[in-house]
C-alpha cells in the first residue's frame, strides 16, 4: 500500500514540474528575444552602450559639438550719452569747471578740477524745495496749495524771499547737511554763515545732486515728477546755460537749475548750472572779475557744454 501511495504521488507531481519547467524556459526566450538587435521584441528602453539611459532620442538631435550650437544674440550697446570727456582749453577768464554723470551706470566724468567747490547762490534752491516736498510727505501731510504755488515760484522765477521762508521752516543749515547725507555729497559743505546762497558744492557733486533729485531721493516719490516738471519750466533771467547748448526741440525735455550772483566782498561773479537730462546730469560752475557781468557767466555756461557734446549728423 506504501508502494501504491509513492507511485501514485509520483505521477500526480510529473505534470507539474514539466509546466514550471515550460513557463522558465518561456521566459528566458522572450528575454533573448528582447535584447537580440532587430528583433520585433527590442526593448526601446534599452541603453546602448556610450549613451545614458532616456537619452537616445535626444542624442541624435542635440549637436555632438558645443562650438556648433547657436551663440546667445548680445543686448545691444546703450547709446552713448551726448558729452564726451575731454580737456578743454577755452578762452574763459577765471576759474571754470564742469561734471556729467551717467544716471545708467553713476560713472562720472569731468575736469581735473570737478571736486573744487563755489558757492551755489539759486542753484540751491532745487534742494530746498525737494526737501520741503519730501519732509511733508513723510510726516503725512500734503502741501498746501498756497505753498505749491511758492514752490512753482522758487523754482521757476527764483524768488528769494520764498526760498528763505522755506529755509528757515527746514531749520536752515539743517537742511544742506540732510543734502550731503541724502545724496551722499563728498566735496561740499554748509555755508560758514548757515545761508543758502553760500553753500559750498563741487561741479561733482552738482551732478550727483541732479542725479538725487531724477531718481527720487531728493523729493521722494510723491513729488519728484511734479519738481522734474517745475525745473523745465524755468523761464526768464533764470534760462540759461547747459540746456540752451543743446537744439530747441530738446530742450524742453531737459529740466535746470542756475545760479547767479555778485560776490562784491570777493570781488567775483558765482555762476552755475544744474541739467537734468533723461540718461544724464550735468553741473557747470564759473568764476571771474565782477566787471564782467553776468551775462559772461552765463553765455560761458552754454559755451563749455557746446564743447563738451557729441558732434550730431
Amino acid at each position: 500500500m506504501a508502494r501504491q501511495r509513492r507511485a501514485s504521488g509520483s505521477a500526480d507531481a510529473s505534470p507539474g514540474k514539466l509546466i514550471v519547467i515550460a513557463v522558465v524556459l518561456i521566459g528566458l526566450v522572450l528575454v533573448s528575444l528582447r535584447l537580440l538587435p532587430g528583433s520585433p521584441f527590442e526593448s526601446t528602453a534599452a541603453a546602448k552602450w556610450g549613451t545614458p539611459a532616456g537619452s537616445a532620442e535626444r542624442a541624435t538631435t542635440a549637436p555632438s559639438d558645443r562650438s556648433s550650437r547657436p551663440s546667445p544674440t548680445p543686448s545691444p550697446a546703450p547709446e552713448p550719452l551726448p558729452f564726451e570727456a575731454k580737456d578743454l582749453d577755452l578762452d574763459i577768464e577765471g576759474w571754470y569747471s564742469w561734471s556729467v554723470l551717467d544716471r545708467r551706470s553713476g560713472e562720472i566724468i569731468g575736469s581735473d578740477n570737478m571736486d573744487e567747490t563755489s558757492t551755489t547762490a539759486s542753484l540751491i534752491k532745487a534742494w530746498i524745495v525737494a526737501d520741503h516736498l519730501r519732509r511733508a510727505d513723510e510726516n503725512g501731510q500734503a502741501p498746501s496749495a498756497a505753498k505749491l504755488a511758492d514752490a512753482t515760484k522758487i523754482i521757476r522765477d527764483s524768488d528769494n524771499t520764498r526760498t528763505q521762508q522755506f529755509y528757515n521752516a527746514l531749520g536752515g543749515s539743517a537742511s544742506i547737511k540732510r543734502l550731503l547725507s541724502k545724496c551722499e555729497l563728498t566735496d561740499s559743505s554748509v555755508a560758514s554763515d548757515g545761508g543758502w546762497s553760500r553753500t559750498k558744492l563741487s561741479p561733482r557733486d552738482t551732478a550727483r545732486m541732479g542725479a538725487c533729485i531724477a531718481d527720487g531721493r531728493a523729493a521722494g516719490p510723491k513729488w519728484t515728477k511734479w519738481l522734474i516738471n517745475e525745473m523745465r519750466l524755468v523761464r526768464g533771467g533764470g534760462d540759461f546755460g547747459i540746456r540752451k547748448a543743446f537744439p530747441a526741440a530738446e530742450r524742453k525735455n531737459i529740466a535746470i537749475k542756475n545760479g547767479w550772483i555778485d560776490r562784491t566782498k570777493e570781488q567775483e561773479m558765482h555762476i552755475n548750472c544744474l541739467a537734468i537730462g533723461d540718461t544724464w546730469t550735468m553741473g557747470v560752475m564759473v568764476r571771474y572779475p565782477i566787471g564782467k557781468g553776468y551775462e559772461y557767466g552765463m553765455k560761458n555756461c552754454q559755451k563749455i557744454t557746446e564743447a563738451l557734446l557729441r558732434p550730431t549728423t
